[in-house]
């Protein structure tokens, strides 16, 4: 498994400009909610020792994505977890409504419109395409923004800020080297 410092670096690598970090803010949110709320459309209960718990694929999602976040980096995945809690909390309200999945894949595409547009302003490609993995980091790692916008974190930032800038030298050399 690869190290945070590496996961949160090679997402930052494709995330220097100041306006697609700006679009992600927007874009990331909603395509997490939205497939929360998709997530959350059906569900089933469980009783145990007198109580019922709901179940929903969005739950079973999340638990498993917080445990990885958990293995990467404690503090940041305390983060994601207080995010997350109101996240399925609001969704499973919203999956209640009638065509919630109409809701739900408009601001899918929304988000995903504003993901594009902050691409075209950093002239990359976003991370995902070369890496699966980085539809679970770019949640992270705006939570890492985060924290280092109120100074938090400064350690890793100082890791993963040249291996970054290394990683995007790579990037626009091998660019450069197709076009040739």
């Amino acid at each position: 498994m690869k190290s945070v410092e590496e996961q949160l670096s090679r997402y930052k690598s494709v995330h220097f400009n100041k306006k697609n970090i700006q679009t992600h803010f927007i874009g990331v949110p909603l395509i997490i909610w939205a497939v929360t709320l998709l997530m959350s459309l059906s569900s089933f209960d469980i009783h145990l020792l007198g109580l019922t718990i709901k179940v929903t694929a969005a739950k079973v999602f999340f638990t498993l994505a917080i445990l990885y976040y958990f293995k990467l980096h404690w503090r940041l995945a305390i983060g994601m977890l207080l995010y997350i809690i109101p996240n399925i909390y609001i969704a499973e309200k919203m999956a209640q409504m009638d065509n919630a999945y109409v809701l739900a894949i408009i601001i899918f595409i929304i988000g995903w419109i504003i993901q594009f547009i902050g691409h075209y302003f950093e002239k990359a490609k976003p991370a995902f395409v070369d890496d699966l993995s980085q539809f679970l980091i770019g949640p992270l790692f705006l939570m890492a923004e985060v924290y280092f916008a109120i100074g938090w974190e400064k350690e890793l930032l100082e890791k993963i800020a040249p291996l970054a800038r290394d990683k995007r030298r790579e990037l626009e050399a091998n660019k450069r080297a197709v076009n040739v």
